[in-house]
């Protein structure tokens, strides 16, 4: 069998909880069962919620519960680092190779503005579509708005047994 790699990634905004645990149990055992590696991965990016103290209380309780882990911030590999925080350089380069290919743009809309575009669209009963909004110029992007991919608009055509025919674009 190939070499199986899971890997669990919280965001240390606070305590583990039973579904964290579930879903760490879930990719151990996976990973375990064909005999390959568990990984930890903390999802850090996100400064302003993340609660002082709580990656090493994950970790922790990872250890109390017998869900080893092969690689994470506490044992590192050779695919590290396991924060990822650390490994911004390497998401800002990827990010830009999607810009200047023309795969993505800054988002020049901030949250209030895109909630308004949601708020008119169900005033006049119609669905929300970001695209419909996309900015003909969007802005350089400086690292602090969000990455939009842009994609050419397509319809999707299914059958479902509850709602019937359905319809997206």
């Amino acid at each position: 069998m190939n070499n199986i790699r899971t890997r669990f990634a919280p965001s240390p905004t606070g305590f583990l909880h039973v579904g964290g645990i579930r879903t760490a149990l879930f990719a151990y055992l996976v990973a375990k069962q064909a005999d390959g590696q568990f990984i930890l991965r903390l999802e850090d990016t996100d400064q302003k919620r993340e609660v002082k103290g709580s990656a090493e209380h994950l970790m922790e309780s990872l250890h109390s519960l017998g869900i080893e882990y092969d690689e994470g911030p506490d044992r590192p590999g050779d695919f590290g680092p396991y924060r990822q925080s650390e490994r911004l350089d390497i998401y800002i380069k990827w990010a830009q190779r999607l810009i200047d290919s023309g795969r993505a743009y800054a988002d020049p809309y901030s949250s209030e503005e895109v909630q308004k575009f949601r708020e008119q669209a169900q005033q006049s009963k119609q669905p929300f579509l970001y695209r419909n909004h996309r900015p003909e110029n969007p802005p350089a992007w400086d690292g602090s708005q969000p990455l939009r991919f842009k994609s050419d608009p397509k319809e999707y055509e299914w059958h479902d047994e509850v709602m019937g025919d359905l319809r997206t674009g």
